[in-house]
């Protein structure tokens, strides 16, 4: 009997190790999700999206607290969006009118505006790039094109059916680097993205940022939607650059 024990425990260790030699895979299937998924977003060219979000910050004590969001955008592709983002504890709002691109904080009462280049790819690129400013779900513009930034992708895996604000759906799973993300995409012929999580593997406590996705795929709006206006009190400062 012992022998079969220490046989059974030995085979058990070189089962675990071979499979901790196995390096991660990338499942072909989840990245064509994420192509069906990018090459349907570009075909909406003026849309809405709303969403619920819940983000983790870590206080110094290292205790993980969550709060409360959500965001607004309001795309007309090529050149123009306005998005607001808020929290239990500040609002921005983000406007792209094809030529300036403007950060306003109403809580504060600050603005920055700077000349913009003429597409949302490139706004969102430099904003990141020279401003270290990154919209929440940017990379929803990006996908499927040549700076989705695909070959950071370690691990990409189906996890299955879902049912995300009523509506059939498939969750994926995606490792790059200390990140840990996934996706939620609708069945069907208009896979929308419905709900996006976020984890950061770099920190022992886990934070994370999850958002639902409500959508209207097809929305009006005039140039003044994307227009920004200062208030009378509103003060204008210069964004730092990196």
């Amino acid at each position: 009997m012992h022998l079969v024990i220490r046989t059974l425990c030995a085979f058990a260790i070189l089962t675990c190790a071979a499979n901790a030699a196995e390096p991660p895979k990338v499942e072909p299937d989840s990245l064509a999700a994420l192509d069906k998924m990018g090459a349907y977003l570009r075909t909406l060219q003026s849309f809405e999206i709303k969403t619920d979000t819940l983000t983790d910050t870590v206080l110094d004590n290292g205790q993980k607290v969550q709060f409360a969001g959500g965001a607004d955008y309001k795309v007309r592709r090529p050149s123009a969006f306005a998005v607001t983002v808020s929290d239990d504890r500040r609002v921005r709002q983000f406007l792209y009118d094809g030529k300036t691109f403007t950060v306003f904080s109403p809580r504060m009462g600050f603005y920055a505006s700077v000349p913009a280049k003429p597409t949302i790819r490139e706004v969102l690129a430099t904003a990141y790039d020279k401003f270290k400013i990154e919209l929440p779900l940017a990379d929803l513009f990006r996908w499927g094109t040549d700076d989705d930034h695909r070959e950071k992708i370690t691990s990409g895996v189906a996890v299955g059916y879902a049912k995300i604000n009523g509506m059939d759906a498939d969750q994926y799973a995606f490792r790059e680097g200390n990140i840990d993300w996934q996706i939620w995409i609708q069945r069907g012929d208009k896979p929308l993205p419905l709900k996006v999580v976020i984890t950061d593997t770099s920190d022992n406590a886990m934070p994370e940022y999850g958002a639902v996705l409500h959508w209207t795929t097809v929305a009006k709006f005039d140039d003044a939607t994307f227009a920004f206006n200062p208030p009378k009190d509103a003060k204008k400062i210069t964004i730092a650059s990196r």
